[in-house]
């Protein structure tokens, strides 16, 4: 353990990762699934997502603070359960899956679902806005399994909810308050795993000042961003993050 506190290349991934989180955390949700990979490169990935996820929790606090009226209820009602369930699936299959398998199957849903979007422009279909209860706690599911095997929920959650094209701030609430949920019940899966060590914990500590200042930078940006423009950078992330996914999976 002793590399987390002395090597240089330990602090750089882990600050730029905790500065990508607050900016996810702040609205720019997709950013959030470059953290693990990135800590992963200096660590081991379970480490990595044992680190983070306090520090998610500590952001989560500051985002559910700042998104506090602004968020869809419907949804958090439909893909909750869901994400309860795909939680529990996680911990149950926790040492029978590897992070390879998960990073491809993230990856293939993240490019897959922007690939299939810009497809329908180009054909000129009329896109699809279904609130499909069903659909929706399908999602939820898959987004909290990933999100428990490698704080990867965003994709399967941006399946369900980008199609609806709700206004920036309202979908970066509605996605806070989800993943500020599913944060707190992964956090009680992963003590009873035995994940949270004192030296994990102390090393999260270490990290929240920016993690804090991150969050409160993400959401300044989210609030002065046009429609558009938002949603075409992330869905531009969620692209290029997904072939680094896979790209890494199948390395």
């Amino acid at each position: 353990m002793l590399l987390v506190y002395t090597d240089p290349s330990f602090y750089a991934a882990a600050l730029t990762a905790v500065i990508i989180l607050g900016l996810a955390k702040g609205g720019f949700n997709g950013l959030g699934l470059m953290a693990v990979p990135l800590l992963a490169l200096v660590i081991s990935p379970v480490q990595a997502a044992a680190i983070l996820l306090p520090v998610m929790l500590v952001q989560d606090v500051v985002s559910v603070w700042a998104y506090r009226k602004d968020f869809d209820l419907r949804n958090l009602m439909v893909m909750l359960p869901g994400s309860l369930i795909g939680i529990g699936i996680g911990w149950y299959m926790a040492a029978s899956i590897t992070e390879q398998m998960v990073r491809l199957m993230v990856g293939l849903i993240a490019v897959g679902f922007v690939v299939y979007h810009y497809g329908r422009q180009l054909l000129k279909l009329t896109p699809s806005t279904s609130k499909s209860i069903g659909a929706g706690v399908f999602w939820g599911g898959v987004s909290g399994y990933t999100s428990f095997v490698a704080h990867a929920g965003s994709p399967p959650y941006q399946v369900y909810m980008m199609p609806q094209r709700l206004a920036p701030q309202l979908y970066a609430g509605t996605a806070t308050m989800f993943f500020a949920v599913t944060n707190f019940i992964k956090a009680i899966s992963y003590f009873s795993l035995g994940q949270f060590t004192t030296d994990n914990l102390q090393t999260s500590f270490i990290l929240m000042p920016l993690a804090i200042a991150a969050t409160f930078g993400g959401v300044w940006l989210v609030r002065r961003f046009d429609k558009e423009k938002f949603y075409t950078l992330v869905y531009a992330m969620t692209f290029l993050i997904g072939s680094k996914l896979i790209a890494d999976s199948l390395m």
